[in-house]
Protein backbone atom coordinates (compact mmCIF):
# COMPACT_ATOMS: atom_id res chain seq x y z
CA UNK A 1 0.00 0.00 0.00
CA UNK A 2 1.36 3.42 -1.01
CA UNK A 3 0.71 6.12 1.60
CA UNK A 4 0.90 9.87 1.73
CA UNK A 5 1.15 11.58 5.12
CA UNK A 6 -0.24 14.91 6.26
CA UNK A 7 1.55 16.15 9.38
CA UNK A 8 5.10 15.96 10.68
CA UNK A 9 4.65 15.50 14.43
CA UNK A 10 5.64 12.60 16.67
CA UNK A 11 2.31 10.85 16.20
CA UNK A 12 2.83 10.67 12.43
CA UNK A 13 6.24 9.10 13.00
CA UNK A 14 4.70 6.56 15.41
CA UNK A 15 2.11 5.58 12.79
CA UNK A 16 4.78 5.20 10.12
CA UNK A 17 6.94 3.05 12.42
CA UNK A 18 3.96 0.89 13.41
CA UNK A 19 2.71 0.45 9.86
CA UNK A 20 6.16 -0.56 8.67
CA UNK A 21 6.41 -2.99 11.57
CA UNK A 22 3.19 -4.87 10.75
CA UNK A 23 2.46 -4.22 7.05
CA UNK A 24 4.22 -3.63 3.73
CA UNK A 25 3.32 0.07 3.85
CA UNK A 26 5.26 2.26 1.42
CA UNK A 27 5.32 5.90 2.50
CA UNK A 28 5.96 7.90 -0.65
CA UNK A 29 5.00 11.50 0.18
CA UNK A 30 4.50 13.95 3.03
CA UNK A 31 2.67 17.26 3.11
CA UNK A 32 3.83 20.07 5.36
CA UNK A 33 3.16 23.80 5.34
CA UNK A 34 6.90 24.46 5.10
CA UNK A 35 9.66 22.87 3.03
CA UNK A 36 11.93 22.92 6.09
CA UNK A 37 9.74 20.83 8.39
CA UNK A 38 8.60 18.60 5.54
CA UNK A 39 12.14 17.98 4.35
CA UNK A 40 13.40 17.18 7.83
CA UNK A 41 10.53 14.74 8.47
CA UNK A 42 10.98 13.11 5.06
CA UNK A 43 14.70 12.59 5.65
CA UNK A 44 14.15 11.13 9.12
CA UNK A 45 11.50 8.72 7.83
CA UNK A 46 12.91 7.87 4.39
CA UNK A 47 10.04 9.47 2.46
CA UNK A 48 11.09 10.53 -1.06
CA UNK A 49 8.63 13.33 -1.89
CA UNK A 50 7.73 16.53 0.00
CA UNK A 51 4.75 18.75 -0.85
CA UNK A 52 3.90 22.21 0.48
CA UNK A 53 0.74 22.48 -1.64
CA UNK A 54 -2.17 20.38 -0.38
CA UNK A 55 -3.78 20.44 -3.83
CA UNK A 56 -0.63 19.07 -5.47
CA UNK A 57 -0.23 16.52 -2.69
CA UNK A 58 -3.78 15.27 -3.40
CA UNK A 59 -2.65 14.41 -6.95
CA UNK A 60 0.30 12.36 -5.67
CA UNK A 61 1.08 8.77 -6.63
CA UNK A 62 -0.30 6.98 -3.59
CA UNK A 63 -3.48 5.13 -2.70
CA UNK A 64 -4.13 6.18 0.88
CA UNK A 65 -3.52 9.11 3.22
CA UNK A 66 -2.80 9.22 6.93
CA UNK A 67 -3.84 12.59 8.38
CA UNK A 68 -2.25 13.85 11.59
CA UNK A 69 -2.82 17.59 11.41
CA UNK A 70 -4.53 19.87 14.00
CA UNK A 71 -8.14 18.87 14.69
CA UNK A 72 -9.63 21.92 12.99
CA UNK A 73 -8.11 20.85 9.66
CA UNK A 74 -9.29 17.22 9.65
CA UNK A 75 -12.59 17.85 7.88
CA UNK A 76 -11.35 19.95 4.98
CA UNK A 77 -8.23 17.84 4.42
CA UNK A 78 -10.13 14.55 4.57
CA UNK A 79 -12.75 15.90 2.18
CA UNK A 80 -10.12 16.95 -0.38
CA UNK A 81 -8.40 13.56 -0.17
CA UNK A 82 -11.69 11.66 -0.58
CA UNK A 83 -12.64 13.86 -3.54
CA UNK A 84 -9.22 13.03 -5.02
CA UNK A 85 -9.81 9.29 -4.84
CA UNK A 86 -7.65 8.55 -1.78
CA UNK A 87 -8.55 6.23 1.07
CA UNK A 88 -8.27 8.13 4.38
CA UNK A 89 -7.26 7.17 7.91
CA UNK A 90 -7.50 10.31 10.04
CA UNK A 91 -6.23 10.84 13.57
CA UNK A 92 -8.74 11.25 16.35
CA UNK A 93 -10.96 13.15 16.59
CA UNK A 94 -11.78 12.30 12.98
CA UNK A 95 -13.86 15.50 12.65
CA UNK A 96 -14.88 18.19 15.12
CA UNK A 97 -18.62 17.86 14.44
CA UNK A 98 -20.62 14.65 13.89
CA UNK A 99 -22.43 16.30 10.97
CA UNK A 100 -19.06 16.67 9.22
CA UNK A 101 -18.33 13.00 9.82
CA UNK A 102 -21.68 11.91 8.39
CA UNK A 103 -21.04 14.00 5.27
CA UNK A 104 -17.59 12.49 4.71
CA UNK A 105 -18.74 8.94 5.40
CA UNK A 106 -21.37 9.45 2.69
CA UNK A 107 -18.76 10.90 0.32
CA UNK A 108 -16.40 7.97 0.94
CA UNK A 109 -19.17 5.46 0.24
CA UNK A 110 -20.18 7.27 -2.95
CA UNK A 111 -16.57 7.21 -4.19
CA UNK A 112 -15.91 3.60 -3.17
CA UNK A 113 -13.29 4.60 -0.59
CA UNK A 114 -12.42 3.63 2.97
CA UNK A 115 -12.54 6.40 5.59
CA UNK A 116 -11.78 5.58 9.23
CA UNK A 117 -10.66 7.14 12.48
CA UNK A 118 -7.17 6.27 13.69
CA UNK A 119 -8.18 5.19 17.19
CA UNK A 120 -6.10 2.45 18.81
CA UNK A 121 -8.97 0.98 20.82
CA UNK A 122 -11.01 -0.27 17.85
CA UNK A 123 -8.07 -2.10 16.23
CA UNK A 124 -6.36 -3.39 19.36
CA UNK A 125 -6.48 -7.20 19.77
CA UNK A 126 -6.73 -6.59 23.53
CA UNK A 127 -10.27 -5.27 22.94
CA UNK A 128 -11.51 -8.86 22.59
CA UNK A 129 -9.49 -9.95 25.64
CA UNK A 130 -11.19 -7.21 27.64
CA UNK A 131 -14.64 -8.26 26.46
CA UNK A 132 -13.91 -11.86 27.43
CA UNK A 133 -12.71 -10.78 30.88
CA UNK A 134 -15.85 -8.70 31.41
CA UNK A 135 -17.95 -11.84 30.93
CA UNK A 136 -16.20 -13.36 33.96
CA UNK A 137 -16.77 -10.70 36.62
CA UNK A 138 -20.52 -11.01 37.09
CA UNK A 139 -22.98 -8.14 37.21
CA UNK A 140 -21.38 -4.77 36.51
CA UNK A 141 -22.93 -1.73 38.14
CA UNK A 142 -20.00 0.70 38.24
CA UNK A 143 -17.16 1.63 35.89
CA UNK A 144 -14.41 4.23 36.11
CA UNK A 145 -12.24 5.10 33.12
CA UNK A 146 -9.42 7.62 33.49
CA UNK A 147 -6.93 9.09 31.08
CA UNK A 148 -4.96 11.79 32.89
CA UNK A 149 -1.56 12.53 31.43
CA UNK A 150 0.52 15.58 32.22
CA UNK A 151 1.10 17.23 28.86
CA UNK A 152 4.66 17.62 27.60
CA UNK A 153 3.44 20.98 26.25
CA UNK A 154 2.32 22.26 29.67
CA UNK A 155 5.69 23.85 30.59
CA UNK A 156 5.56 25.88 27.38
CA UNK A 157 2.03 27.01 28.27
CA UNK A 158 3.23 28.06 31.75
CA UNK A 159 5.99 30.10 30.08
CA UNK A 160 3.33 32.08 28.27
CA UNK A 161 3.34 30.23 24.95
CA UNK A 162 0.21 28.77 23.35
CA UNK A 163 0.85 25.21 22.13
CA UNK A 164 -1.68 23.86 19.63
CA UNK A 165 -3.14 21.43 22.16
CA UNK A 166 -4.20 24.31 24.44
CA UNK A 167 -5.54 26.54 21.65
CA UNK A 168 -9.36 26.41 21.33
CA UNK A 169 -9.13 27.97 17.86
CA UNK A 170 -7.75 24.61 16.67
CA UNK A 171 -10.61 22.65 18.29
CA UNK A 172 -8.29 21.02 20.77
CA UNK A 173 -8.30 20.59 24.55
CA UNK A 174 -8.41 17.66 26.92
CA UNK A 175 -11.71 16.05 25.92
CA UNK A 176 -10.78 15.96 22.24
CA UNK A 177 -7.25 14.72 22.94
CA UNK A 178 -7.64 12.33 25.89
CA UNK A 179 -11.31 12.07 26.86
CA UNK A 180 -12.09 10.37 23.56
CA UNK A 181 -10.15 7.33 24.80
CA UNK A 182 -12.72 6.97 27.58
CA UNK A 183 -15.68 7.62 25.28
CA UNK A 184 -14.85 4.77 22.92
CA UNK A 185 -14.75 1.87 25.42
CA UNK A 186 -17.84 3.20 27.21
CA UNK A 187 -19.85 3.08 23.98
CA UNK A 188 -18.28 -0.09 22.64
CA UNK A 189 -18.70 -2.11 25.84
CA UNK A 190 -21.95 -0.72 27.21
CA UNK A 191 -23.79 1.07 24.41
CA UNK A 192 -25.42 4.49 24.22
CA UNK A 193 -26.32 5.87 27.69
CA UNK A 194 -29.78 6.96 28.75
CA UNK A 195 -28.45 10.16 30.28
CA UNK A 196 -25.16 12.04 30.35
CA UNK A 197 -23.83 14.66 32.75
CA UNK A 198 -20.47 16.41 32.40
CA UNK A 199 -18.32 19.33 33.51
CA UNK A 200 -14.86 20.70 32.77
CA UNK A 201 -12.13 22.87 34.23
CA UNK A 202 -10.87 25.57 31.89
CA UNK A 203 -7.45 27.11 31.39
CA UNK A 204 -6.90 30.82 30.77
CA UNK A 205 -6.56 30.09 27.06
CA UNK A 206 -10.15 28.85 27.07
CA UNK A 207 -9.18 25.21 26.52
CA UNK A 208 -10.47 22.50 28.85
CA UNK A 209 -7.53 21.25 30.88
CA UNK A 210 -9.49 18.52 32.66
CA UNK A 211 -13.02 17.20 32.87
CA UNK A 212 -15.35 14.39 33.76
CA UNK A 213 -18.55 12.78 32.55
CA UNK A 214 -21.05 10.34 33.98
CA UNK A 215 -23.02 8.04 31.68
CA UNK A 216 -26.18 6.58 33.19
CA UNK A 217 -27.49 3.22 31.97
CA UNK A 218 -30.47 1.23 33.23
CA UNK A 219 -28.18 -1.09 35.21
CA UNK A 220 -24.89 0.76 35.65
CA UNK A 221 -23.04 4.05 35.92
CA UNK A 222 -19.96 4.68 33.82
CA UNK A 223 -17.79 7.56 35.05
CA UNK A 224 -14.74 8.89 33.31
CA UNK A 225 -12.17 11.53 34.11
CA UNK A 226 -9.43 13.04 31.98
CA UNK A 227 -6.74 15.67 32.43
CA UNK A 228 -3.73 17.15 30.67
CA UNK A 229 -2.63 18.93 33.83
CA UNK A 230 -1.74 15.94 36.03
CA UNK A 231 -0.56 12.34 35.81
CA UNK A 232 -2.79 9.38 36.66
CA UNK A 233 -1.13 6.61 38.69
CA UNK A 234 -4.08 4.31 39.40
CA UNK A 235 -5.63 3.65 35.99
CA UNK A 236 -9.17 2.49 35.19
CA UNK A 237 -11.44 -0.13 36.75
CA UNK A 238 -14.55 -2.12 35.86
CA UNK A 239 -16.39 -3.39 38.94
CA UNK A 240 -18.44 -6.60 38.93
CA UNK A 241 -19.95 -8.57 41.80
CA UNK A 242 -17.64 -11.51 40.94
CA UNK A 243 -14.46 -9.52 40.34
CA UNK A 244 -12.75 -6.36 39.16
CA UNK A 245 -10.81 -5.56 35.99
CA UNK A 246 -7.97 -3.07 36.34
CA UNK A 247 -6.54 -1.31 33.29
CA UNK A 248 -3.34 0.65 33.63
CA UNK A 249 -3.76 2.41 30.27
CA UNK A 250 -7.26 2.88 28.87
CA UNK A 251 -5.85 4.30 25.63
CA UNK A 252 -3.58 1.32 24.95
CA UNK A 253 -5.48 -1.40 26.89
CA UNK A 254 -2.20 -2.49 28.42
CA UNK A 255 -1.31 -4.03 31.79
CA UNK A 256 -4.85 -5.28 32.36
CA UNK A 257 -5.67 -7.67 35.21
CA UNK A 258 -8.71 -9.58 36.40
CA UNK A 259 -8.95 -9.72 40.19
CA UNK A 260 -11.50 -12.21 41.52
CA UNK A 261 -13.56 -11.28 44.57
CA UNK A 262 -11.36 -13.59 46.66
CA UNK A 263 -8.31 -11.59 45.61
CA UNK A 264 -6.85 -14.03 43.09
CA UNK A 265 -5.22 -12.07 40.27
CA UNK A 266 -4.90 -13.07 36.61
CA UNK A 267 -2.98 -11.04 34.04
CA UNK A 268 -5.03 -10.34 30.91
CA UNK A 269 -2.23 -8.61 28.99
CA UNK A 270 1.01 -6.83 29.81
CA UNK A 271 2.63 -3.88 28.09
CA UNK A 272 2.69 -3.30 24.32
CA UNK A 273 4.66 -0.65 22.45
CA UNK A 274 2.50 2.22 21.22
CA UNK A 275 4.02 1.98 17.74
CA UNK A 276 2.78 -1.61 17.47
CA UNK A 277 -0.71 -0.56 18.58
CA UNK A 278 -0.74 2.12 15.88
CA UNK A 279 0.46 -0.52 13.45
CA UNK A 280 -2.73 -2.46 14.18
CA UNK A 281 -4.63 0.59 12.88
CA UNK A 282 -2.77 0.29 9.58
CA UNK A 283 -3.48 -3.46 9.46
CA UNK A 284 -7.22 -2.85 9.93
CA UNK A 285 -7.25 0.01 7.41
CA UNK A 286 -5.58 -2.10 4.73
CA UNK A 287 -7.92 -5.03 5.41
CA UNK A 288 -10.91 -2.75 4.83
CA UNK A 289 -9.40 -1.47 1.57
CA UNK A 290 -8.91 -5.07 0.41
CA UNK A 291 -12.42 -6.04 1.56
CA UNK A 292 -14.79 -3.03 1.77
CA UNK A 293 -17.68 -5.35 2.69
CA UNK A 294 -15.97 -6.45 5.91
CA UNK A 295 -18.73 -6.14 8.57
CA UNK A 296 -16.24 -4.66 11.03
CA UNK A 297 -15.80 -1.64 8.75
CA UNK A 298 -19.47 -0.85 9.40
CA UNK A 299 -18.91 -1.31 13.14
CA UNK A 300 -15.96 1.08 13.23
CA UNK A 301 -17.83 3.66 11.15
CA UNK A 302 -20.89 3.50 13.39
CA UNK A 303 -18.78 3.68 16.54
CA UNK A 304 -16.92 6.73 15.24
CA UNK A 305 -20.21 8.53 14.64
CA UNK A 306 -21.56 7.53 18.06
CA UNK A 307 -18.37 8.80 19.69
CA UNK A 308 -18.52 12.08 17.80
CA UNK A 309 -22.12 12.64 18.85
CA UNK A 310 -21.39 11.87 22.50
CA UNK A 311 -18.36 14.15 22.46
CA UNK A 312 -20.52 16.96 21.10
CA UNK A 313 -23.04 16.37 23.89
CA UNK A 314 -20.28 16.41 26.53
CA UNK A 315 -18.88 19.65 25.09
CA UNK A 316 -22.32 21.26 25.31
CA UNK A 317 -22.87 20.08 28.90
CA UNK A 318 -19.37 21.18 29.93
CA UNK A 319 -19.42 24.55 28.18
CA UNK A 320 -16.49 23.67 25.89
CA UNK A 321 -16.35 26.05 22.94
CA UNK A 322 -13.93 26.44 20.06
CA UNK A 323 -13.20 30.04 19.10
Amino acid sequence: MKYGVIGTGWIAKSFIDGARMLTQADFTAVYSRTEESGGRFAAENEIPKVYTSLEEFAKGDFDAVYIASPNRLHYEQSKLMLQSGKHVICEKPITVEPEELEELQTLAKKNGLIYIEAIMYMFNPARELLKDAISKIGKITSVHFDFSQLSSKYPAYVRGELPNIFNPALATGCLMDLGIYCVYPALDLFGIPQKTTACAHFMESGADGSGNAALLYSDKLVNFTYSKLGQDRLGSQIFGDEGTITIESISKLTNMKLIAKNGDTQEIIGDVAKEKLMGYEAVGFEKFIANPDDPYYTVTSERALQASRLMKEIRALSGIKFS
